[in-house]
């Protein structure tokens, strides 16, 4: 359940506003205007978390907040508690709608967007790049966090022929793979935030996976996961 609240006087105008449900309760505040501050909190029960977002309510109205009804959820940045990690209420509703299951929010499975150290890295450097400045390019990112956070060589995919990855795997393996990563962290990132994705960015994401799928095969790691092609049919999808 999501509600919003603005508070405007002589000296400030603010916004809060809260979203819960189950055992999580997520509030977003600050100044009208900016992105504000995001936290989650975790209950033991149901009950628990209501009666919690019910008071948090009811202290804000006291304060003199008005319900806002016309509030914009959509035009504008989600970012996650940083003690907590990516969330379904801390995460853009597009995202929430489109990518609903729970692996997109896993913080231990390696191929998941945001469950590797590549893909948790992504996502925190993009978050933390966004927060600084409203403008970023999206497509150009997964090269600039290669080359310049990590001081590695980026590889973009140039082609999906089985012999060329091969030659990439006995070159350039580790390089290969972790550009792959980010790519497509950095993509599923962009909507997580956002709730959009540049088009090309997009394309190369799905071409990035598709050549994890067969650096997979080239190395014998056995058949590719579903979980790959899950989240390509779902970016196409988007």
């Amino acid at each position: 359940m999501k509600k919003a609240f603005t508070f405007q006087d002589e000296k400030s105008s603010k916004f809060w506003w809260i979203d819960y449900s189950g055992c999580d309760l997520a509030v977003n505040y600050g100044k009208t205007g900016s992105t504000g501050k995001y936290e989650l909190k975790e209950f033991d029960s149901e009950e628990e978390c209501t009666k919690q977002a019910e008071s948090l309510i009811t202290k804000k109205l006291k304060k003199g907040y008005q319900p806002a009804y016309d509030f914009d959820f959509i035009d504008r940045f989600y970012f996650d508690d940083e003690e907590i990690g990516p969330h379904s209420k801390t995460s853009h509703p597009n995202f929430v709608k489109h990518f609903n299951d729970d692996f997109y929010y896993d913080c231990a499975d390696e191929e998941a967007p945001f469950g590797s150290d590549e893909g948790s890295d992504a996502l925190s450097i993009l978050s933390e790049n966004l927060r600084n400045k409203s403008q970023q390019n999206f497509v150009d990112f997964p090269k600039y966090m290669i080359e310049h956070e990590w001081g590695m060589k980026y590889i973009p995919v140039s082609s999906l022929k089985e012999e060329e990855v091969k030659k990439l795997v006995e070159t350039d393996e580790m390089d290969m793979t972790q550009s792959d990563m980010i790519t497509y962290a950095v993509a599923f990132g962009q909507i997580k935030i956002t709730g959009k994705v540049d088009n090309q960015l997009r394309q190369c994401a799905i071409d990035s996976m598709e050549r994890m799928k067969i650096t997979a095969k080239v190395l014998n790691w056995g058949e590719h996961s579903e979980l790959l092609n899950k989240m390509i049919e779902d970016l196409k999808s988007f």
